[in-house]
């Protein structure tokens, strides 16, 4: 057993203590942590020593009789331990981030993020939530795709376990356009990107030569099992390091230097929009500006020039300028021909 397993299972089951008011059963408990955790099996006494262990740490928690029999609850002073207080703007702030985070609905996140939030609503004053509501009605948060993870949940508790406790995750994973494979992944982190969660995982027995930690999007995994065996992570890894070479979601390789020339016209949106936090601006004397961006592949950057149209040109690398440069030939080739139903009707 890792060392912090213990430790993991006695927060779940503060948490779970924590969204019932009647209290809960060992059995309930135990059910709610296999689930939760996504355990294969627990046993009862590894449940008691938990709930007695948190006593011992002075934790308000305790047995009463009930007509379910013996159940466990948190006592009136863990529940007043911890006292909420916040303004009508504190409040705004906190909704607009509820609201960028919809996407995680249906996952153990969002659970977190709803209790956190009606915890809010039971401990504030009437009139800082009227103040509130007020003010709420004339800021919207626009452009979130619509999806759910709901059906992900219990792949994404296996997933979250093992990377606290190392576990190597057995993945059925499908690629697009590719059939379900199973592979072993060493999972790193979850990263929230574009309303799509991906898991940073090293595959397992990668060959030599090829990047062995990868980015895996969760909707594409149809199971994960965190099996008893662990690895070591590597110590060397850099998450915040890993993410920064890239302009987007991208794994793999060394990030390249990409520039850009960014007519006069089109230069304000650039600038208004940045596209990476190390990016940077040189301004030509003609209004136009050369942009300079990391990124680890082409089609991290090509979705970006080609929406900006004959306004933006690739300087460099020449590989991205082949890329675009086929890319519009094939775009040529499809709309120059005629298929609109005005000629279709003379033909006939």
């Amino acid at each position: 057993m890792a060392r912090n397993e213990q430790l993991i299972r006695q927060h779940r089951i503060l948490q779970i203590l924590e969204r019932t008011r009647f209290g809960q059963t060992v059995e309930e408990v135990r059910d709610a942590l296999v689930e939760e955790l996504g355990l294969r099996s627990l046993h009862i006494r590894s449940v008691t020593r938990d709930l007695k262990a948190l006593q011992a740490a002075g934790i308000d928690v305790d047995s009463h009789p009930s007509p379910r029999g013996r159940v466990w609850r948190l006592g009136p002073h863990f529940k007043g331990a911890i006292k909420l207080t916040a303004s009508a703007t504190e409040l705004i702030a906190l909704s607009l981030a509820r609201d960028l985070l919809f996407p995680l609905a249906g996952t153990p996140f969002w659970v977190g993020i709803e209790t956190f939030w009606s915890k809010m609503r039971d401990t504030l004053p009437a009139p800082v939530w009227e103040h509130y509501e007020q003010h709420r009605q004339i800021i919207h948060v626009r452009g979130l795709a619509t999806k759910s993870y709901e059906s992900k949940q219990g792949i994404l508790s296996t997933i979250h376990r093992a990377i606290l406790e190392h576990r190597i995750v057995e993945a059925e994973y499908a690629a697009i356009g590719e059939k379900p494979s199973v592979r072993r992944l060493e999972p790193y982190a979850v990263v929230f990107y574009q309303s799509s969660l991906y898991i940073i995982a090293a595959l397992e027995g990668a060959p030599e030569g090829e990047d062995r930690i990868r980015h895996w999007k969760l909707d594409r995994f149809h199971k994960a099992t965190a099996l008893d065996e662990w690895f070591k992570p590597d110590r060397s890894f850099d998450l915040q390091a890993h993410l920064g070479n890239s302009l987007g979601i991208f794994s793999g390789g060394t990030s390249k230097t990409y520039r850009i020339r960014i007519s006069a016209k089109a230069s304000r949106w650039v600038l208004e929009d940045p596209w990476h936090p190390a990016q940077e601006v040189k301004e030509l004397p003609d209004g136009q500006v050369e942009l300079t961006v990391p990124a680890v592949h082409d089609l991290e950057i090509i979705p970006r020039v080609m929406a900006l149209g004959p306004e933006a040109e690739v300087l460099s690398p020449a590989s991205c300028r082949t890329a675009i440069a086929k890319m519009i030939d094939e775009l040529a080739e499809i709309y120059s021909r005629d298929k609109s139903p005005e000629k279709k009707g003379r033909g006939k």
